[in-house]
């Protein structure tokens, strides 16, 4: 009985221990400031980057249309 209870008790305390480091100890150099997570910044940063290349091809195609508009 002692050794299954020493047994729990030391499974208890490693899961413990993991989880902490897993969710307290990277926290600090994975997160920003504002406390969103690296992927998170980098997955904005990606859609921020999307945006801005549509915006600029749209800008190329409406300059197009009006460089052909002039010609007729």
């Amino acid at each position: 009985m002692g050794r299954i209870l020493t047994t729990v008790l030391g499974i208890g305390v490693v899961v413990g221990a993991a989880y902490y480091a897993l969710n307290h100890l990277g926290s600090a150099s994975n997160s920003s400031r504002e406390g969103t997570s690296a992927p998170k910044r980098q997955l904005e940063n990606v859609h921020q980057a999307a945006d801005r290349i549509e915006s600029d091809a749209d800008q190329r195609a409406r300059d197009l249309e009006s460089k052909m508009g002039d010609g007729q």
